[in-house]
């Protein structure tokens, strides 16, 4: 039996032993399951959270640096335009920076326009943070070779361009225990974006936590085709509820996935930061993101005069990429197995180590082989337990 396997075989006999309130029950009892609440909603708007944040004057100041920032959604979205915006925000509580945002920017040559404005404002500094922003990037890295860019999640590299990600695969690995072991039905949602490696990469890592504590367990995946589109995102977790998915979990920038489990009495996992406060009788967990350790790291750099382009990708290791809290919804016995397998991610641990196979029956990791970084990148292949297809 693998080391890992029997780790877990003994943590469940420990808790067996502890008595039936600290089980780990695979299957929890129906009774633990929230009522329907299809009559509540919650009409909050994000926005009035962000602006309400009071931000004290800067105590390390910097030289006269001016931040742009280009966003694909909204600073209030909750989603990855909300967490990119809590980086700005502590750029702005550490150094006292004066910032300037472009919202709702789509991925394509608007965005050559919005880096423009914020060149023309005076931005010596900008993040663009969309994978769909990279090319455009590149362009105005060519062009203000004195401008400082820094891209989210692309692959262009210039010497004044750098590409920052995160490795949230490995908390999206965690959040499937966290499914696998509340499913009752056996059946688990997941709705997501754009077939991108990215995006394959975190469901299949999320698949694999699930199999890890219920191998028995199935993830259906459902596609949007777009990052932000709360009407179909949540159409489709309502279709997947019907199917008799009792987990939603999602790779989306808005809450309507966990809008629409509260309402239907399913639980939830969300994603990009905390979304407990819209399915506070729902949520479970999420995998989000804290960009403000990088992002002052690289304005520092930059003042001190030291800065190089990088291609970073953080993890848990150095706190980019995080779990949310466990709300007291998980399963019975769900924070010892979710502990020790943060622990041994932390010790380096790779979430991509086989023997893995793909939903097709091809072997795609070896017993014991780890994927590379690249071959991470490059993801193109769904885990045998997930099913659905990579559509273009």
């Amino acid at each position: 039996m693998k080391p890992k396997a029997l780790i877990f075989c003994l943590c469940l006999l420990i808790l067996m032993l502890c008595g039936c309130e600290d089980r780990v029950d695979l299957k929890a009892p129906t009774v633990q399951t929230p009522q329907s609440r299809t009559e509540v909603r919650h009409a909050l708007d994000p926005a009035d959270v962000v602006t309400g944040i009071d931000r004290p004057v800067s105590k390390t100041p910097v030289s006269d640096l001016k931040v742009g920032f280009i966003l694909l959604g909204k600073v209030g979205d909750y989603g990855f335009s909300y967490s990119q915006n809590q980086g700005r925000l502590a750029l702005s509580d550490e150094f006292g920076l004066d910032t300037i945002v472009i919202e709702n920017v789509p991925e394509d040559e608007t965005c050559l326009k919005s880096i423009q404005i914020l060149i023309d404002n005076g931005c010596r500094i900008i993040f663009t943070s969309s994978f769909g922003f990279s090319k455009y990037a590149a362009l105005m890295a060519d062009k203000y070779p004195d401008v400082y860019f820094f891209n989210c999640a692309g692959n262009d590299l210039r010497p004044n361009l750098s590409q920052y990600f995160g490795r949230i695969y490995q908390a999206r690995y965690l959040t499937g225990i966290v499914a696998g072991l509340r499913t009752q039905t056996g059946r688990i949602g997941y709705v997501a974006a754009i077939p991108i490696p990215e995006v394959v990469r975190g469901v299949d890592a999320f698949a694999l936590g699930v199999k890890f504590v219920n191998p028995e367990a199935r993830i259906h995946l459902q596609w949007t085709g777009t990052w932000y589109d709360p009407a179909l995102e949540r159409d489709l977790t309502l279709g997947l509820i019907d199917q008799g998915c009792d987990v939603i979990a999602q790779h989306q920038d808005s809450v309507a996935p966990q809008v629409a489990a509260e309402e239907r009495g399913v639980w939830s996992i969300g994603y990009h930061s905390s979304m407990e406060f819209f399915a506070p009788n729902a949520y479970l967990t999420g995998a989000s993101w804290d960009w403000a350790p990088y992002m002052i790291d690289q304005i520092r750099k930059i003042d001190s005069g030291t800065w190089e382009s990088s291609s970073y990708w953080g993890g848990m290791f150095d706190g980019t990429v995080r779990l949310d809290r466990l709300t007291d919804k998980v399963a019975p016995g769900t924070r010892q197995v979710v502990n020790e397998e943060t622990l041994a991610i932390k010790s380096g641990f790779e979430v991509f180590t086989g023997p893995i196979y793909d939903n097709e029956g091809l072997l795609r990791v070896k017993p014991g082989y780890t994927l590379t970084d690249e071959e991470k990148l490059s993801l193109d292949w769904l885990v045998d337990n997930i099913i659905g297809e990579i559509r273009q």
